[in-house]
């Protein structure tokens, strides 16, 4: 007989866990007492839940990377104690917390699974409650003597998503994320449907570890039409960057400006590696394809093929924490490390 599941519950901040100030009309956190106090149905489920927070509630808009460290310590401090862990977290931040917690916990057997809410768990309204009593119940799967999910996760109104291929797509529905290039790992219904051939499993034979070197000197641009050469050169020559991602029209396509071509050419000498991610929401990017993405096959920018933003932000923080460069970064970028990317 399968004994009861240790879950330990671990909260950030975010809106799930405020209060409407009545004066300024504006959301501040509860602490954590006062969260609880809200779901009391957390006691009717079966599993033993234990919980705990930071210091002080924090705004997502906030988080950083040693908020993404301390949560990688407390799942190491705990993990030999508990089955599997929640975090409660805001959702704008989210599924860039959730994608960096992928890369960081190496060798992870148990499920990692962040939710949030949309409305305050105060409010008559709420979808607090749901996404976080259903992420305590999917985080709870047993099978075969161990974890069904083994992997960090994002569950949010009714759906599982794989934490480094899901996306915020709204900030008022109660669907606020989507996975635009790979399947829901699970639905909530009478029943908790688990696809469980969709799953990632690491080698049993490796071991947990955290790894907490993390390297933010990266940059993102976002190409449009009608881009300034000047706004272009400053993006370039930001002091201190060793990656610049660029999210290309389509499948990784560029306006063919001379001066471009060549600005590119210099700075990929001067040891810049560029990244190509596509910025549509579905699909993939595929260099050389049109003539008009001949300029990143030229320099041999990295393939960023269908990751995510937020993936693609976490991917590079964390290569570059590794010390990874030139070539070892290309081959360790463009390698599915968790599931993150879907290769042509």
């Amino acid at each position: 007989m399968q004994m009861k599941t240790k879950i330990l519950l671990i909260y950030t901040g975010g809106t799930i866990g405020m209060e409407k100030d009545y004066e300024t009309q504006s959301l501040k956190p509860l602490d954590f007492d006062n969260l609880l106090g809200h779901i009391p149905e957390l006691k009717l489920i079966d599993s033993e839940i234990k919980y705990t927070s930071f210091e002080k509630p924090i705004d997502s808009s906030d988080i950083g990377p040693e908020h993404w460290i301390r949560l990688a310590r407390i799942i190491e401090q705990n993990y030999t104690d508990y089955d599997g862990f929640v975090i409660l977290h805001g959702t704008d931040t989210m599924a860039y917390s959730a994608s960096m917690l992928s890369f960081m916990l190496d060798g992870l057997k148990k499920p990692v699974i962040f939710t949030g809410s949309q409305l305050p768990v105060g409010d008559l309204r709420t979808d607090a409650k749901e996404n976080l009593i259903t992420s305590i119940h999917f985080a709870s799967l047993w099978g075969d003597g161990r974890p069904l999910v083994r992997e960090v996760c994002i569950y949010f109104e009714y759906r599982l998503l794989r934490a480094n291929r899901t996306t915020k797509i709204n900030a008022e529905n109660f669907d606020a994320f989507a996975s635009p290039n790979y399947p829901d790992l699970g639905e909530s219904g009478i029943r908790l449907d688990l696809r469980k051939d969709l799953l990632w499993d690491c080698d049993d034979a490796s071991e947990f570890s955290v790894n907490t070197l993390l390297d933010t000197r990266l940059g993102l641009m976002k190409i449009f039409p009608g881009m300034t050469r000047a706004y272009i050169e400053a993006q370039l020559n930001a002091p201190g960057i060793r990656v610049l991602i660029i999210e290309a029209f389509g499948s990784g396509n560029i306006f063919t400006y001379n001066w471009l071509n060549e600005l590119l050419k210099r700075k990929a000498g001067e040891g810049l590696i560029f990244v190509i991610n596509t910025q549509c929401a579905g699909g993939m990017v595929s260099i050389g394809q049109y003539e008009t993405s001949g300029i990143f096959k030229e320099i041999r920018a990295v393939n960023g093929y269908d990751l995510t933003t937020e993936a693609s932000v976490a991917k590079t923080i964390y290569l570059l924490g590794q010390g990874s460069t030139g070539e070892e970064f290309r081959k360790a970028y463009e390698t599915n490390l968790r599931g993150e990317m879907t290769k042509a």
